[in-house]
């Protein structure tokens, strides 16, 4: 049995000008889910990492990938995508720097995790959604650690234990809505 992302099961990925308009799409539902943000710091919490995670259950591994590359770009570039509409490159050399460049990462980790067998059920699509929101941590207390005054644990008390509880239900809420449409897909086929 093939493993395909939802996306592909509609065949929205069959063109160009649909892979486009899904990265340009994403891309902004990125930087619309980081102004819904609650400010800690030095790190936000924001819906971020949901946008991700849907992004790489429904679009696979490339595709999510190059979405969040598209989303690093436009925000370095001057849109408001980053947390509390900000903007700049400076941005990646912050406290948040390793979060952010660790959202490409993220995203085709999960899209990966799809095409390899973890593309149906709610159990499987919450691990593909679960295992790199977790794995998100390394580099973003890396590079916290790095970046501020911080010592390890104190990074780690910053920059990752706070998200824990949130980032199992974000990976819960994103493989429930991937499984509904699946359903859903499966219901109309029928």
């Amino acid at each position: 049995m093939a493993h395909t992302p939802l996306m592909t099961s509609l065949g929205a990925d069959s063109s160009l000008a649909r892979k486009v308009a899904m990265v340009a799409f994403g891309s902004v539902l990125v930087g619309m889910s980081a102004q819904v943000s609650v400010p800690m710091f030095p790190v936000p919490m924001t819906l971020q990492t949901l946008a991700i995670s849907l992004i790489g259950l429904t679009y696979g591994a490339r595709l999510a990938g190059v979405t969040l590359l598209a989303y690093l770009a436009q925000a370095s570039a001057g849109l408001p995508f980053f947390a509390g509409g900000a903007a700049g490159v400076v941005h990646l050399a912050g406290p948040t720097g390793g979060f952010l460049v660790g959202f490409a990462a993220m995203a085709w980790l999960t899209g990966f995790l799809v095409e390899r067998g973890l593309d149906r059920g709610l159990g499987r699509l919450f691990l593909a959604a679960f295992i790199p929101a977790l794995l998100l941590f390394v580099p973003g207390v890396a590079w916290l650690w790095f970046i501020t005054p911080l010592d390890l644990q104190g990074a780690l008390m910053a920059g990752a234990v706070p998200f824990q509880l949130g980032g199992i239900v974000k990976s819960a809420v994103a493989a429930l809505i991937v499984t509904g449409a699946f359903k859903a897909l499966k219901d109309r086929l029928m």
